[in-house]
């Protein structure tokens, strides 16, 4: 079994990259919206 303090540098990171993920996911939905909005004309 992993070291406790493998286990914290892995929690750690885990919990960077879903943050990455879950405010990218956000910012690619804005970007989509612009450009959807760009190219209708309105």
């Amino acid at each position: 079994m992993a070291a406790d303090n493998d286990m914290q540098v892995h929690r750690a990171t885990y919990d960077k990259v879903m943050n990455v993920m879950k405010y990218g996911a956000v910012a690619v939905f804005i970007i989509a919206f612009v450009v959807v909005w760009l190219v209708s004309g309105k």
